[in-house]
């Protein structure tokens, strides 16, 4: 399995991001979480390694353990 190297997104990437995990959807499908990626240029993989960091964030931010499963689950 190839690793792809750490990308910081840009400022325009992490507007596209953050507005989607804020008003969108914090669990993004894959259908979505393709959509979310083609339209910052970043891959699916890097796309979802945001998400699940920001989750992290925010659930700490929160005080939710960073780890739990969802309600939804």
């Amino acid at each position: 399995m190839a690793t792809e190297k750490s990308v910081t997104p840009t400022e325009e990437q992490l507007e596209i991001l953050e507005y989607n995990f804020c008003k969108v959807n914090k669990h993004p499908d894959p259908t979505t979480l393709c959509l979310i990626a083609a339209e910052t240029g970043l891959s699916e993989e890097q796309t979802l390694k945001w998400f699940k960091q920001r989750l992290a964030e925010w659930r700490k931010s929160e005080g939710l353990p960073s780890e739990c499963g969802s309600v939804r689950d």
